[in-house]
């Protein structure tokens, strides 16, 4: 591990020893969308925990990477591929502080924190533009909905965007014009356009949304509405209209789209499944099952195997998906948050309780021994 990755796991679990009890909103594990151009890890609301993990969770540091003006190609928790861009200009890593309303860049070249930058109440998760001018952080508790712009050549916040209530997750389209925010209490999604940092007119989706990933071509936003509704609303990004909401499992969660675009796996966290979609004709398949709590899922690189976290059940399920079959689970621990490197040869799982990571090589699918990071792991990101 690195002196960065130290720091920033410190910080992690700095902010969720600082949060106060009755602040608290139960941990999900990152569901970075599918679109290009950003990284982004954070702390869900309205996840569903095993019992014995509620006591456990806290609001804790959400970290974002963001390499000058070069762009950074990912999709961690599926969402998530391969970084293109060399990262030749000024690197600075982003870790939102929820309890102290801030933004806080570390300067990866020193590992040194410069100034903190406000940027609204209860910051909850970040989002980088293509071009990593600019973070956007969702304010979840803030007048009822708002997301900041922050400039990253001045690390200064803008004016902040009014959304709806309690923006819970951002996914930014891979040509970098439009970001889509999803309002957890109103039940829409609120497009930005990020040329002029205006918001468009609100799209009406399932109840309680709160998961988000865009298809590699940008044709395409999926969001997950959370436990009562059970759907997966596709949003048509050319025209901003919502289509036909597609029935998934109990609770979806997590969404992970293949890098051809052709499948996005939905983890399905009180059915114990993940529902794939076709995305040709917006069709759910046949559900898969997993273990007990499906949370996070990534899928390599190569898109032939998604990989499921199942924080009630302790392991990690291999799916393969040219047939959409379930593999022998992997016992890990607590499992939380997974990413796959980009050579799609390692797989690294966070153990929430254990305090550890646990990799996975997938060629085989074989656990190696577990390295001790701290507790409470929460997420994880790897680098280009």
């Amino acid at each position: 591990m690195t002196d960065l990755e130290d720091r920033l796991r410190q910080a992690l679990s700095t902010e969720a020893e600082r949060a106060q009890p009755e602040m608290l909103r139960p941990l999900r594990a990152p569901r970075a969308p599918a679109a290009r151009g950003w990284l982004a890890a954070r702390a869900r609301p309205g996840r569903r925990w095993p019992g014995w993990m509620a006591p456990l969770a806290a609001a804790a540091a959400v970290i974002a990477v963001v390499a000058g003006t070069a762009a950074i190609s990912s999709a961690i928790h599926g969402r998530r591929a391969a970084a293109a861009a060399g990262l030749a200009h000024r690197v600075t890593a982003y870790v939102a502080a929820s309890d102290s309303s801030t933004v806080i860049p570390i300067r990866t070249a020193t590992n040194t924190a410069l100034a903190p930058v406000n940027a609204g109440g209860n910051p909850d998760f970040l989002a980088i533009t293509p071009d990593g001018k600019t973070l956007y952080v969702a304010n979840y508790l803030y007048h009822g909905g708002t997301v900041t712009p922050i400039r990253t050549a001045t690390n200064t916040a803008l004016a902040p965007i009014k959304t709806g209530r309690s923006p819970a997750a951002i996914a930014i389209a891979p040509d970098g014009k439009t970001a889509y925010v999803v309002n957890f209490d109103s039940g829409t999604v609120t497009p930005i356009r990020t040329a002029t940092n205006t918001a468009l007119a609100p799209i009406k989706v399932g109840p309680h949304p709160d998961a988000i990933a865009i298809t590699p071509d940008g044709g395409t936003v999926y969001v997950a509405s959370d436990v009562s509704a059970g759907t997966v609303t596709p949003i048509r990004t050319a025209t901003n209209t919502a289509l036909p909401p597609v029935k998934t499992g109990h609770s979806p969660g997590a969404i992970a789209i293949t890098p051809s675009g052709r499948t996005a796996y939905v983890t399905n966290s009180g059915s114990g499944t993940v529902t794939p979609i076709r995305t040709a004709t917006n069709t759910a398949l046949p559900p898969i099952e997993t273990g007990s709590d499906p949370n996070a899922i990534a899928i390599t690189p190569d898109g032939r195997t998604a990989y499921v976290t199942n924080p009630g059940s302790g392991t990690v399920t291999p799916i393969r998906t040219a047939t959409n079959t379930a593999l022998r689970p992997i016992r890990t621990g607590n499992p939380n948050d997974i990413a796959i490197t980009p050579n799609g040869k390692t797989a690294y799982v966070t153990n929430f309780i254990n305090g550890t990571v646990t990799p996975i090589r997938t060629a085989t699918n074989a656990a190696l021994p577990s390295i001790k990071t701290g507790r409470n792991a929460v997420t994880i990101v790897i680098s280009p």
